[in-house]
């Protein structure tokens, strides 16, 4: 999982700039699904025809996109201005290295930021927007920009790469865009998965790797009208509440299992959807949580509220300091999240012919 993780996060992919992650996870599925399609959005869809056409059809979502930025002006002394796509926190901006996608390949920069020899004449409780911000690519003018191949318009990511973090008994990556090429390279696993054991019942089951999450769940929006799934999982990274910051109330954290989500700000969860996951996880000893959290909100929260409803819910990955270009994720956790939408599916039968009323 760690190789297929990091081939993942490495790669630029902002909100609407997805290309090069969707190619690649296009061909890492080509040959395994038994249909694969690319929808006018960029959402790509797996199918995987059922085993028994009499359980529920399932649809589990993960977004390929990650936040970051876009191109907006190019100064003449060649530096970079630049505007945000997805949520920030401006503060932990300045210094952080970039990754950009030119033209002629990836462009490696620095958001620019004061000597700390300055500091004494700025005034250090101040918080600059993004506005004010510049990339550094090296360049010395706008022609040198543009000889890299680099111009207005193209995406930008955070330029730190995934890898081990501690020694590596700890089996926790730290890196940017786990949220959430980790719920990407789960359904990759998956996918293997579902193929490779023919003898278990399931019905059809769409994995889509979705676009514009991070700019309002634009992809997952348009998903289901065309696929009419009986029931929906978003498969996303939460963040974690177990550090000793002050705004933690250790309701999340890292390394006891996947998060079952019951109420974000998109979403209350179906009671369907929890009781299966609850039940499953319990009866296979896979380790979970259950999450509260009003802070964020998924795919799931664009599904529910498609065609005539979805009953939905939500597996979440627990991941320290997200959105920022140092996300942590336990490896662990993200197993234990692939085992539990593995079961869940093998269990749909229990949900066949139930509704909102049944719970």
């Amino acid at each position: 999982m760690y190789q297929l993780l990091k081939e993942l996060c490495d790669l630029v992919g902002p909100s609407g700039f997805e290309q090069d992650v969707q190619r690649f996870i296009f061909n890492k599925v080509k040959d395994v699904g038994d249909e694969v399609k690319v929808d006018g959005l960029g959402n790509l869809i797996v199918k995987v025809d059922a085993t028994d056409p009499n359980m529920p059809s399932i649809l589990l979502a993960a977004h390929s996109d990650e936040i970051g930025f876009i191109v907006k002006k190019i100064e003449k002394n060649g530096t970079l201005r630049f505007e945000q796509l997805g949520g920030f926190d401006n503060r932990v901006l300045l210094a952080q290295s970039v990754t950009i996608k030119g033209a002629n390949g990836y462009v490696n920069g620095v958001i620019g930021t004061l000597s700390a020899h300055y500091v004494k004449w700025d005034d250090p409780k101040r918080t600059a927007s993004h506005r004010e911000m510049y990339i550094d690519i090296g360049a010395a003018s706008a022609e040198e920009v543009a000889e890299m191949g680099v111009k207005v318009g193209q995406p930008i990511s955070y330029g730190s790469e995934l890898k081990l973090v501690g020694d590596q008994k700890r089996n926790r990556v730290v890196g940017k865009g786990l949220d959430d090429r980790a719920g990407s390279a789960l359904l990759v696993q998956l996918l293997t998965k579902l193929k490779s054991q023919l003898d278990r019942r399931h019905g059809d089951v769409y994995l889509a790797f979705t676009v514009q999450e991070e700019v309002g769940l634009r992809g997952a929006s348009v998903l289901s009208d065309g696929i009419r799934p009986d029931f929906a999982l978003a498969i996303d990274t939460t963040p974690t509440s177990d550090t000793y910051d002050v705004l933690m109330t250790g309701t999340r954290s890292l390394g006891l299992g996947p998060c079952i989500k019951i109420a974000d700000k998109s979403l209350v969860a179906h009671p369907l959807v929890i009781q299966l996951l609850e039940k499953v996880a319990l009866e296979k000893n896979i380790p979970y949580q259950n999450e509260v959290f009003m802070g964020i909100g998924t795919d799931a929260g664009a599904i529910h509220m498609t065609a005539s409803g979805v009953s939905s819910g939500v597996i979440s990955i627990p991941s320290r300091y997200t959105h920022s270009p140092t996300e942590i994720v336990d490896l662990s956790d993200l197993e234990n999240s692939l085992r539990l939408a593995e079961e869940f599916i093998y269990h749909a039968a229990e949900l066949k012919d139930k509704t909102f009323l049944d719970t």
